[in-house]
């Protein structure tokens, strides 16, 4: 890997599976300066999409299937094909729910929100954490 893919203009590109969006991207974040960085994202960001359409009684096949129907994806871009895709991890994340919350936390790492000052330590708009 060439050191220039390690450092750039990055960006991760969020798609609706559901098609309620046709082929465009529902959002393109931008403001990843490492690749390391993009990839985390959008890891978390996939994770926690499926995660959302989990279901205590699911199989893992109904997981994945929920999350093509209805979830989000995302794919890191600028990356030469270095970046993370969701289809080396999916079958694995439907088949075993995370143990550690942070696998999720996109949030926390999220660049549009780097830098903002949040001094009660909740989160921006109400949101909750996933």
């Amino acid at each position: 890997m060439s050191a220039s893919i390690l450092t750039g203009d990055f960006a991760v590109i969020v798609k609706d599976l559901s098609g309620g969006n046709g082929a465009e991207p529902v959002e393109t974040i931008r403001g990843f300066t490492t690749l390391a960085h993009a990839n985390a994202f959008a890891r978390r960001y996939v994770r926690d999409s499926l995660e959302r359409c989990r279901n205590r009684e699911m199989s893992a096949e109904e997981v994945l299937a929920a999350w093509f129907a209805f979830g989000e994806d995302a794919e890191v871009t600028g990356a030469e094909g270095a970046g993370w895709t969701s289809g080396a991890e999916i079958k694995d994340f439907a088949a075993t729910p995370p143990v550690d919350s942070e696998d999720r936390n996109w949030r926390g790492i999220d660049p549009r929100r780097l830098g903002e000052d949040d001094d009660d330590g909740d989160a921006p708009d109400g949101e909750g954490e996933g």
